[in-house]
């Protein structure tokens, strides 16, 4: 039984597929790439993401050209981040599996500093127990942040379920022990969500249905 509900954020609770894409359009058009649409982008999509934009280029990247790159698209992102909102079915989901008694927590690999104060922008903080993004000078593996996040909460794996839109996503709960639920509005086409041995669903209440 589900006592707790770890949340991704962006491409799950945080609905910003279109600012991801059209960044990432802004990066590739001095390459000469034509545009990704949704669907596009989704198909070529991976992590690590350096080797999506290989795949991209079609060639292995230059020395320095990865962080060259990373920094362009999220200087992009972030000036389209404003235009973007919770998932249609956020706040309601987040609402119905608070009056069930569950508790809930946010990990995400943006950046704290900037996750923290969205997400205060958009009046969820109060529904989590516990906030965690991405601190400078630490890993960038979820995985390993979901152990430090789940032993900051003291709860135990067995009673959690990961939601979240990325296959780290699932290999994060694989680590500490936990179940997860993939979700498929996000970066992540279906197909390769599916590959994951765990359940995919098509919006966030649906994911609720298997906690």
């Amino acid at each position: 039984m589900t006592k707790h509900i770890v949340w991704d954020w962006n491409g799950t609770l945080f609905h910003d597929i279109h600012a991801v894409v059209e960044a990432t359009n802004a990066v590739f058009e001095p390459h000469g790439l034509a545009p990704y649409d949704v669907e596009g982008f989704r198909a070529v999509y991976s992590r690590p993401i350096w080797a999506a934009y290989e795949r991209m280029l079609g060639r292995s990247l230059l020395d320095g050209e990865w962080e060259r790159l990373d920094f362009e698209f999220h200087e992009h992102y972030h000036r389209l981040m404003p235009e973007c909102g919770l998932a249609a079915d956020a706040l309601s989901t987040l609402r119905s599996w608070e009056e069930s008694g569950g508790g809930q927590s946010l990990l995400s690999m943006w950046a704290h500093d900037r996750l923290v104060p969205k997400v205060t922008e958009l009046g969820i903080a109060r529904r989590f127990l516990r906030i965690d993004g991405l601190l400078a000078g630490f890993g960038s593996r979820k995985a390993e942040s979901m152990v430090a996040h789940l032993a900051a909460l003291g709860v135990d794996p067995a009673d959690v379920l990961v939601i979240g839109d990325s296959l780290d996503d699932a290999h994060a709960a694989q680590h500490v022990g936990a179940r997860a639920v993939l979700y498929s509005g996000g970066v992540t086409g279906r197909a390769a969500l599916a590959t994951c041995g765990v359940p995919v669903v098509d919006t966030l209440a649906d994911a609720l249905d298997h906690a």
